[in-house]
């Protein structure tokens, strides 16, 4: 699979991102300090997803496939811990 030419595969993700950064905004107003316990990094989260949604141009693809394959899989985890 070449992410970097299949557009369709990189909007998927971005979709993804933008959920996940939206549930983590959510989670932040409701339960800020056990988000934080669990997912310390969950702002940087909140963060992408605002650049992907406002100025997705800047993230260029090989940093969004090296997210989706290096910080997916414990955010994954930590999220079901919660």
């Amino acid at each position: 699979m070449d992410f970097s030419r299949d557009r369709l595969l990189q909007l998927a993700v971005e979709r993804q991102f933008e959920v996940i950064g939206e549930a983590m905004h959510r989670l932040e107003k409701i339960d800020p300090e056990n988000l934080g316990a669990k997912i310390p990094y969950y702002r940087k989260i909140i963060g992408l997803r605002n650049v992907i949604a406002h100025g997705y141009d800047v993230v260029d693809a090989a940093a969004r496939w090296d997210f989706v394959q290096t910080k997916m899989p414990p955010l994954n985890r930590k999220v079901q811990d919660y």
